[in-house]
């Protein structure tokens, strides 16, 4: 059986050192702030500089990874004789899984004796993460390439993933709610209550009033349609806002004696999108 490797994309929100350790090949979708030459990667800059930013008023761009660089990514693994399971960003939000996809045509005739599988998750941030890492235990445990991409596939409708965000100013720019909503909501205390659909979109469901109701209205959906609320894997991310991601984490504790297994910050891919204070759950569920 060939040896292969799973490939991601730092829409993952997954920290370097647990891709690394992992075994988990990953390239880094880029952003720049208004006003600024300077193109960085996740890895230029720490996540607390980048909110930091943000909170003074930078705006940040994103950009998708390419197919050069996905192929020149590729190509190396398979020089070494890897086959490669790519499992992409949301293509809802992002061309970057197309980039892949593109790449691995390209690829694949020059190649012929190597595999090349890509995967679009229509998943985001730390959701995508443990996407990843639900897979590569399917690996851990034996499965061959096509036997991984086929469970990829079978559970890209139960991972689950919903957000709610501090200010509403963030969502405004990028056009996901309208001034007059951004403005009334941050004045009444709205949170929009949001989670990333089928199609791999991020869209608004309900709200709650206040931030403390819209965390928990979060921890609410692990009840509400996790597979095993008590025991299933689940993932946080924060907009830096460590103190509400620990809040949430504690909520889901006490209410069904579960355990968050990661929390990270949610990089600057959605993070650009969603602004400081951004509070997202991933968990598996009955469906998204």
């Amino acid at each position: 059986m060939s040896n292969y490797v799973i490939y991601t994309d730092s829409g993952c929100d997954v920290d370097a050192l647990t891709l690394e350790k992992w075994g988990v090949k990953c390239k880094s979708l880029t952003f720049r702030f208004n006003g600024e030459d300077k193109e960085y990667a996740n890895c230029d800059m720490p996540e607390k500089e980048f909110y930091d930013k943000m909170r003074k008023g930078g705006v940040a761009k994103t950009a998708a990874v390419n197919v050069q660089a996905f192929h020149d990514g590729f190509e190396e693994l398979l020089k070494e004789g890897n086959d490669i399971l790519y499992l992409g960003f949301s293509s809802g939000l992002s061309t970057t899984a197309n980039s892949a996809r593109l790449a691995a045509e390209q690829l694949r005739p020059l190649y012929p004796e190597r595999k090349i599988i890509t995967v679009d998750t229509l998943m985001a941030s730390s959701g995508q993460g443990l996407y990843v890492s639900l897979v590569l235990d399917k690996k851990n445990a034996g499965a061959t390439i096509e036997e991984a991409a086929a469970y990829a596939e079978d559970i890209k409708f139960s991972v689950c993933a919903w957000f709610t965000v501090d200010d509403l100013v963030y969502l405004k720019r990028g056009g996901r709610v309208s001034p007059t909503v951004a403005f009334v909501g941050n004045a009444l205390g709205i949170k929009p209550i949001m989670h990333v659909d089928n199609e791999g979109h991020l869209v608004k469901v309900t709200k709650a009033r206040g931030r403390r109701a819209s965390i928990e209205a979060l921890a609410n959906k692990i009840g509400e349609s996790a597979i095993d609320s008590a025991n299933g894997r689940v993932y946080i991310s924060h907009g830096d806002c460590i103190d509400d991601a620990n809040l949430l984490a504690d909520m889901i504790n006490a209410k069904y004696g579960c355990k968050v297994e990661y929390i990270n910050y949610v990089g600057p891919v959605i993070g650009a999108h969603s602004g400081p204070g951004t509070i997202a759950l991933f968990f598996v569920g009955k469906e998204r």
